[in-house]
């Protein structure tokens, strides 16, 4: 049975992208290893043979930083079939004052918004996991 595709933004220097990045492992070395893994964003996008067929026509859930939305674009490109999007500005909303860290590490803060993430993705990824064993 195929595992579910977490693919977080790189988002580099950026605290967005770290507390994407940091809640995709989460999730998959954590919460739900045996039915999640990860991609990496920039093999998909300088086109790796590997990482492409990886995610093509896969249950992927994506998980960005900013606006751009570059996991969600690039996975699309790469054929996989987005099951849900996370934007983790829009989870910082909920965070209003609070300080995350910087791009290369996270605040106590930081890591609570990390796990609250990755509890929202982990629950996504186990309805996926279970849609995908029911329709087999």
């Amino acid at each position: 049975m195929p595992k579910i595709k977490v693919v977080p933004c790189s988002g580099i220097g950026k605290v967005l992208g770290l507390l994407a990045r940091e809640s995709a492992l989460a999730v998959t070395d954590r919460l739900c290893p045996d039915i999640a893994e990860t991609a990496c964003l920039a093999h998909l996008v300088t086109g790796e043979v590997e990482a492409l067929q990886k995610v093509e026509g896969q249950s992927c859930i994506t998980v960005d930083g900013c606006p751009a939305m570059c996991a969600a674009k690039s996975v699309e490109a790469a054929g996989g079939q987005i099951n849900e999007q996370f934007k983790v500005a829009n989870v910082m909303r909920n965070h209003k004052g609070k300080n995350a860290g910087t791009g290369t590490a996270l605040t106590e803060d930081g890591w609570q918004i990390v796990d609250e993430l990755a509890d929202k993705i982990a629950r996504r990824a186990k309805e996926l996991h279970m849609e995908v064993t029911q329709n087999g």
